[in-house]
């Protein structure tokens, strides 16, 4: 199974640009790999993350097979108001890993 760190501020005064960084333990096959046997081993890869803050959208990846098997994803955003920051990976099997954390915003 798949597991999720997430280094994120706690608290960020409101305006304050904030840097997120997301990296997902998956096992990331790219399906082009075989088996002694010679049969393909399937595809499974994340596919797509998300990162949504005050829920709105603000950060879209789309993965292909030549990404690491442990994807780091940084990025930033700017501080507006204390809100969920909710982190989502979605994989070729259809499962998702969603990871919370809650960002307080002081004046």
């Amino acid at each position: 199974m798949a597991s999720a760190l997430i280094d994120a501020p706690k608290t960020a005064k409101r305006g304050e640009i904030i840097t997120l960084r997301a990296l997902v333990s998956h096992q990331m096959e790219t399906g082009y790999r075989r088996e002694i046997s010679g049969a393909v081993i399937p595809r499974l890869i994340i596919h797509t993350f998300t990162c949504h803050y005050d829920g709105e959208e603000i950060f879209r990846a789309d993965l292909f097979p030549a990404m690491a098997a442990n994807p780091l994803i940084a990025f930033t955003t700017v501080a507006t108001r204390s809100e969920p920051l909710v982190f989502r990976w979605l994989d070729d099997a259809g499962v998702a890993i969603t990871e919370t954390v809650q960002l307080v915003v002081t004046a």
